[in-house]
């Protein structure tokens, strides 16, 4: 072999050697630098972008990051929640004031998180003050890192200290609730306390709450209820937290029993009940002009606003959008009234019934807004109404023009003495509330009636003239002192006018000329059933004996609800034909069980086609449905139409909410 041979055979395997050298050196010298590449699906991508300690339960990747960046992650000081990890965060140099008061907020709710699933219920004084840290520290990120908050509108990240903010401040008013200051100002405005080493202001001066009523006995978080039976949950987004002040339970059951003989029957209830559990905004303001005086500062003011008029506020010269929820205090109502039980135990005339009617306002009086007065059916309660009214209150510009009223009556009573004391508490209620009239309330009036409320309503916008009293006279063999003896009482069951203040109704599978099912072998059964109340029979009963049928020689009992439902029924065949007021448009939503029946000889089920039809009727609407339509998405829908034609046709422009 010549040695040029070999040398180039040498100098080959040196070649190939140097890769292996190469890394041999990079690896002893620690220069080893390899980035790799992954995609990331569209879930991946918003989790990773968006996920945080209140989503996932991992803290988000921006806090990660920022604990890297100040060197502190692995086996460092922020390792487990602690203060230590906090205080060396605070004190990194070098990290953007916005980034570092970010971090520090979603670390501290993180350290709060722990305390408090360890700790659990009564609040301690170091999870109070832990609530109100992380308010702090997002309030100061918002307000005073640098850029306002209208400068970062789109970015996720102040969506997470907002957010941040939000739960600290439910949590920190929770705790507060709880050690609640029993020598609070009575007058409801404010006071001024002190918890955990905070002084803490209490501003009420902008909540309405129910008359009389200045201290909830409990606040429930929003987000914390679930519903079913409402197809949906209305809130708006923005800056405070959301909670639903549950006040005293509500008057309306009464016991059914008369009073033992020789004992004085109780005072009369009022008419009406404003809503009992009503939603608030809630926002802790920290007190200072600059970052270091809000970082120093152990004193704040906790302020409540109302969702229904005020849809933002302003602080430090920003105009923050306010959040609200507008489902949760409706949804707690009716999930604890026990309406149900008690609709059933009333037209059973058994105890714990109702034995008249009440109004409830499904918010503190506005006299700036129109009412919508709601009336249910047969053995049913506000209840029929729940997603009728959530519907109505989730639209922004029904909710601006209209305020809901809802009418609980006792469904086992005559429809001439419900019809009557309808009207009575509808007229007590404005009087209280608007004793001149003035108010935009008392006018526009817009009744919406289900079944036999759909009837009731149609006589609250009818006017009876002197046909209702001469078909009694008539039919009845009354003699002059007996007439006398009644007639103060009848008289309001008999002769009326149209209701004042209405200018719309919706009648919704109203069996305006009774129906057969009343009448039937089932219906007559059922209506030996029914038993009016005492209290009633006590002080009404030879005027219900007068309403009865008494042809014949048999002694006649007192007609209820399901006897004036019969087609026959001499009352509902006079009551069929009373004119309805000129200045009222109305409107009919009704049910057809079987679509292939013709329209003319259809029913709902219950209600045939030719007793809900009302010739005159500004709009007739049909959906394919049994008897509770007024559930039906459709008929919400319809609803919703006619109030908006109904705002549109009065040229008034929607309302808007305090900014």
């Amino acid at each position: 072999m010549s040695t040029s041979a070999a040398t180039t055979r040498t100098g080959s395997r040196r070649w190939r050697a140097l890769p292996a050298l190469l890394l041999a050196c990079v690896l002893l010298t620690g220069g080893c630098a390899m980035v790799e590449v992954k995609s990331l699906g569209p879930g991946e991508y918003i989790a990773m972008k968006r996920g945080d300690i209140l989503t996932t339960g991992r803290l988000s990747a921006a806090t990660q990051d920022t604990v890297r960046v100040a060197g502190l992650d692995g086996k460092g000081p922020c390792a487990t929640p602690a203060q230590a990890c906090l205080e060396a965060l605070a004190g990194t140099e070098g990290i953007d004031p916005e980034r570092r008061l970010a971090a520090l907020t979603e670390l501290r709710l993180q350290q709060v998180m722990e305390i408090a699933s360890r700790e659990g219920e009564p609040m301690s004084d170091l999870q109070l003050d832990a609530w109100l840290e992380v308010g702090r520290h997002a309030y100061a990120y918002l307000f005073f890192s640098g850029r306002a908050p209208g400068e970062r509108a789109f970015e996720d990240r102040q969506t997470q200290v907002r957010d941040y903010y939000n739960y600290a401040i439910q949590q920190a008013t929770i705790g507060l609730f709880q050690r609640r200051d029993e020598h609070a100002d009575p007058s409801g405005i404010g006071y001024t306390t002190h918890a955990a080493g905070w002084t803490i202001r209490i501003d009420l001066s902008r909540v309405r709450l129910p008359e009389g009523l200045t201290m909830p006995h409990e606040v429930v978080p929003a987000a914390s209820l679930a519903f079913t039976g409402l197809r949906s949950t209305y809130r708006r987004d923005g800056f405070g937290a959301e909670v639903v002040a549950v006040m005293e339970d509500d008057p309306a059951t009464a016991v059914t029993e008369a009073p033992p003989p020789g004992t004085e029957r109780s005072p009369r209830r009022k008419a009406y009940s404003e809503m009992t559990s009503p939603a608030l905004t809630v926002l802790i303001r920290y007190v200072g002009d600059d970052l270091d005086q809000v970082l120093d500062t152990r004193e704040i003011v906790l302020s409540a606003y109302d969702p229904y008029r005020d849809a933002a506020t302003e602080l430090h010269g920003q105009k923050m959008p306010l959040a609200a929820n507008y489902t949760a205090g409706y949804g707690l109502w009716l999930a604890r009234s026990d309406f149900a039980t008690q609709s059933l135990h009333t037209v059973l005339g058994r105890e714990q019934g109702i034995d008249r009617p009440h109004l409830y306002l499904m918010q503190p009086y506005d006299p700036q807004r129109r009412i919508i007065l709601m009336v249910h059916g047969l053995a049913s309660s506000p209840e029929a109404w729940v997603n009728v009214a959530n519907e109505i209150l989730g639209d922004e510009t029904l909710r601006q023009n209209f305020q809901v009223w809802q009418v609980y009556y006792p469904t086992n009573l005559p429809i001439a003495y419900n019809q009557s004391a309808i009207r009575r508490i509808m007229t007590e209620t404005l009087q209280h509330f608007d004793p001149d009239g003035s108010d935009t309330a008392s006018r526009g009036i817009v009744l919406i009636g289900h079944s036999m409320g759909g009837v009731l309503s149609r006589l609250l916008v009818s006017s009876s003239g002197d046909r209702l009293w001469n078909w009694l006279l008539e039919h009845r063999d009354l003699d002059d002192g007996r007439l006398a003896r009644i007639r103060g009482r009848l008289e309001p069951m008999l002769r009326f006018e149209p209701f004042p203040g209405v200018e719309r109704a919706i009648f919704i599978a109203a069996p305006h000329r009774g129906t057969k099912v009343a009448g039937n072998l089932l219906g007559r059964w059922i209506s030996r059933l029914v038993r009016l109340p005492l209290t009633v029979l006590a002080g009404f009963e030879d005027v219900l004996h007068t309403l009865a049928d008494s042809d014949d020689d048999r002694p006649a009992a007192p007609p209820n609800s399901i006897d004036n439902l019969s087609e026959t029924d001499p009352f509902i065949q006079v009551a069929a034909d009373l004119p309805i007021s000129p200045r009222v448009r109305y409107h009919s939503i009704i049910a057809q069980n079987n679509p292939d029946t013709p329209l003319p000889a259809s029913d709902d089920g219950l209600v045939p086609y030719r007793s809900a039809h009302l010739p005159g009727a500004a709009s007739e609407k049909v959906i394919v449905s049994g008897h509770s339509v007024q559930e039906a998405p459709e008929a919400i829908l319809e609803i919703r139409r006619i109030l908006h034609e109904d705002l549109d046709q009065r040229g008034r422009l929607p309302r808007k909410v305090a900014q």
